[in-house]
């Protein structure tokens, strides 16, 4: 008799409650779709002005020298091995792409490294 009772007790609350509330389901029905923002283009023109403001960035080039796709890190730009392997880390995380060593070796001018650059898929 007190389950009874008890469980009386307990639906009134729960229809009340269930009325007064607006269904969710019939009011907005989620979509499964997803929206992916995409990088516009890379430029040819615009990946060599990075690279320009990169190089005129930092500290170690000879900025007496005008940069162009010609220059060469080592000879006209005056950088040693291991600058030329920081600004090759630095053009990596400016594109976000990962460039093997191997591959960083025969980079040896800002043309050639624009290139290179513009030859893979997922920089941006």
């Amino acid at each position: 008799m007190f389950r009874n009772a008890l469980m009386r007790g307990l639906r009134a609350p729960l229809a009340a409650r269930q009325s007064a509330l607006p269904r969710v389901g019939a009011v907005y029905a989620p979509a499964n779709v997803r929206f992916y923002a995409g990088f516009p283009a890379l430029t040819r023109d615009g990946a060599k002005e990075r690279i320009l403001e990169l190089l005129e960035g930092y500290d170690k080039v000879d900025t007496s020298k005008e940069i162009t796709e010609q220059s060469s890190f080592v000879q006209d730009l005056g950088l040693d091995s291991l600058d030329v392997v920081e600004v090759v880390m630095e053009v990596e995380h400016e594109f976000n792409i990962q460039i093997p060593d191997n591959e960083a070796d025969n980079l040896k001018t800002v043309g050639q490294t624009l290139d290179y650059i513009l030859a893979q898929d997922d920089a941006c």
